[in-house]
């Protein structure tokens, strides 16, 4: 039985990239209607490939299920159709942002066990966080099986369904390089060339947080150091904190957390042979 990618987009990509450097040894296959995409993955990783998606998911132990919100109606559906599609435990997880586990569990009955997981692209190096969360009965064997497959591309923790979705809009990639980008730019209006820019702009935000990451002090007291009263550090934050920089970051957040409760009333099929 197989690690089973349902979707061969950018994260399926990141995921197996970060697998393949941790040398995960479990068979793995990938799924998708675009041959193409599954031709890029197979050259790339040498993973196994299925267009049939039928034939892929029987093979499953793990099916992750990694394609937009907007897709997992449709999939499930598709999954579901004709007599039980499963004969045997499958460990299911999904990392469509915001469908919650009820609406999955609907759409796959017994013996569909389904976890909810959200790596992050920086999986491809094998720094990635991921969370996951689990249904209810989900048994514990299972649950170790799945901690265990994300701990090979990274840090991931165990949090409540009721916080994914904050989760989800806080921990993204993607706030770390709008900084940068946003850094390295107002630093090239200085007059700094976009070498030096980017470089200054990288200690300033990568090299800082893995300082406090690695250390033993508190981030208020490494504030503290970095911006003596008075001086520029101090007189930045300072100005940025009056322009509403935190005000900003809170509303941001916000965004994406009603992006992700929109995504949850997206309509998933209802199966007639869910035990629940």
């Amino acid at each position: 039985m197989a690690t089973v990618f349902v979707g061969a987009g950018r994260i399926t990509s990141a995921l197996l990239a970060g697998l393949q450097l941790a040398k995960y040894d479990r068979p793995i296959l990938v799924h998708d209607h675009h041959p193409e995409k599954l031709r890029r993955l197979k050259k790339t990783y040498g993973v196994a490939t299925e267009p049939d998606l039928r034939r892929a998911v029987q093979q499953a132990k793990v099916l992750i299920i990694a394609v937009r919100p907007a897709s997992v109606a449709e999939l499930l559906r598709e999954i579901a159709e004709g007599s039980r599609p499963f004969k045997r435990l499958v460990i299911a997880v999904s990392l469509a942002a915001g469908i919650p586990l009820s609406s999955l569990r609907a759409g796959l009955g017994s013996p569909v066990r389904w976890a909810r997981a959200m790596p992050s692209p920086v999986c491809r190096s094998g720094r990635g966080l991921t969370a996951v969360t689990f249904d209810r009965g989900f048994p514990p064997a299972a649950k170790r099986e799945v901690r265990n497959l994300f701990a090979n591309v990274g840090a991931n923790l165990e949090i409540p369904e009721s916080k994914f979705d904050a989760f989800t809009a806080t921990y993204s990639c993607s706030h770390g390089y709008h900084a940068l980008a946003a850094l390295a730019d107002a630093a090239r209006k200085l007059g700094l060339d976009r070498k030096t820019a980017l470089a200054a702009a990288a200690h300033a935000l990568g090299d800082a947080v893995t300082a406090w990451r690695q250390g033993n002090i508190s981030l208020d007291a490494l504030l503290h150091e970095a911006a003596t009263p008075g001086g520029i550090a101090a007189t930045v934050m300072e100005c940025m904190d009056k322009a509403g920089y935190r005000k900003i970051v809170r509303r941001g957040l916000a965004a994406g957390l009603a992006r992700a409760r929109k995504n949850s009333k997206l309509a998933l099929p209802q199966t007639s042979n869910s035990p629940w």
